[in-house]
């Protein structure tokens, strides 16, 4: 039996007719929304830990770009109302400035590109895209960025992303699969970052979280509600996971894991969105105490996408999904990324500290933000390519800036909508229907 592909010309015309769809202008169309935005971050609570619900409100009411981190479930639900062009891709399904940036990739070397898979699916491409460019809007003006400097950037942003999908749609597969973003300059807000994570190796981790026993032993600081030490019972739970986690990943890094002997485990209370889930930490050793490794055992709940997208087919453990979405959407992956599962519940198993770093939004200012951006509108066009199909995207984006303008006001337009929802937000916290602790 022969079977037949389309060929690049057909599925550039496929990108084009689906602007008969969803024309390129209507990718800027945002209406007043009329829903409870209390009601939809309240419900995106459910089966996290109450203890820390209070945590998470509380730095969620930090800041607009705060409240948009912490409330993923809320723009899921609304970009859900309107229509798409129907092309898929592994979308990151929380894509926004702090979820991009440096790491180090299995050889050591550091690279810069998407970190955070918590709410990865396939998806709609115009998802990740549209809350790139609103978090970029609500970074910038907490910058201290006027709008129409945020609304400069958001276009520079959907232009990298419009050109370099162009340029990837032309590459081999194979080259595509290996592509990493070099194009930093020598100074600036990008190699910033870069060296915010050389410094943070293992025996810097080492040193921060971990304290000495009067026995001379090494464990965890014990720092109640941020990180605390487990009793015997669930420390021994989260430990005996670690057998079945081995078998998620690679033979050869098999054998690395075997080489490292746990020494303690703490629970350990991580980001704004994340907060509230059950995330344990475990501190091993190698080749004596200079060889310090973390594991992180994050607890993997569904994706604030999956209500919304009914027809799309998920693995049933949530670990997987995040490790697999991960792997396909980075060019380097941790190599000791893999999941398992404590008391029926799904995690996912990484590096605590493979030398991760992120932007500090107070850094956007003036050119930095537009420096900044277009790296990340060329690092999410690498994530999609790479899982959908560019020559159609590049088909639909075009080569004109009518997408960038759209975008662009879509996404001042959320802004508003989100900054209007920051002030309901914090209007419940102090009327009480929303129980909130203090930031830290």
């Amino acid at each position: 039996m022969t079977v037949t592909f389309p060929t690049v010309p057909e599925r550039r015309i496929l990108g084009l007719n689906l602007r008969k769809k969803v024309n390129r202008l209507e990718q800027g169309i945002w209406r007043p929304a009329h829903r409870d935005p209390v009601e939809i971050v309240l419900a995106s609570n459910k089966d996290r830990l109450p203890d820390l619900i209070p945590l998470k409100m509380g730095r969620m009411s930090v800041s607009p770009f705060s409240f948009f981190r912490g409330s993923a479930s809320l723009m899921a639900a609304d970009l859900a109302q309107y229509p798409v062009t129907g092309l898929h891709v592994q979308i990151c399904g929380d894509a926004h400035v702090r979820n991009l940036g440096a790491y180090a990739a299995p050889d050591g070397h550091l690279v810069f590109d998407l970190n955070d898979f918590d709410e990865t699916t396939p998806g709609p491409w115009e998802w990740d895209l549209k809350r790139l460019a609103a978090s970029a809007v609500l970074c910038g003006r907490e910058a201290g960025n006027s709008d129409s400097a945020c609304k400069e950037g958001v276009m520079e942003l959907v232009r990298f992303y419009r050109e370099w999908m162009a340029y990837l749609s032309e590459m081999k597969a194979i080259d595509l699969v290996k592509y990493e973003i070099h194009r930093f300059p020598r100074e600036g807000v990008i190699k910033d970052v870069l060296n915010k994570a050389k410094r943070v190796t293992p025996m810097k981790t080492l040193e921060k979280f971990a304290e000495v026993t009067k026995g001379g032993e090494l464990q965890f600081q014990h720092q109640p509600p941020v990180m605390h030490h487990l009793d015997r019972e669930n420390r021994d739970k989260v430990l005996r996971s670690l057998k079945p986690y081995r078998n998620t990943v690679g033979a050869g890094h098999q054998t690395v894991l075997d080489a490292y002997r746990p020494a303690d485990v703490a629970f350990k209370v991580v980001g704004t969105g994340s907060v509230g889930t059950r995330d344990y930490v475990v501190m091993l050793f190698g080749n004596g105490p200079d060889d310090p490794m973390f594991l992180q055992v994050k607890e993997a709940l569904p994706s604030c996408c999956t209500p919304y997208l009914k027809k799309v087919k998920q693995p049933r453990h949530n670990g997987q999904r995040v490790a697999q979405g991960q792997q396909r959407m980075q060019t380097a992956t941790d190599p000791f990324l893999g999941w398992t599962t404590i008391d029926g519940r799904d995690f996912l198993v990484r590096q605590l500290t493979d030398r991760k770093a992120a932007i500090d939004p107070h850094d956007l200012k003036g050119g930095k933000m537009l420096e900044y951006v277009t790296v990340c509108g060329e690092t999410l066009a690498k994530a999609h390519a790479r899982t959908g199909d560019p020559v159609a995207l590049a088909g639909y984006c075009g080569e004109t800036i009518k997408l960038d303008k759209a975008i662009a006001k879509f996404a001042v337009a959320y802004a508003d909508q989100i900054t209007k929802d920051y002030t309901v937000f914090n209007k419940a916290i102090r009327s009480g229907r929303v129980k909130a602790a203090k930031a830290g």
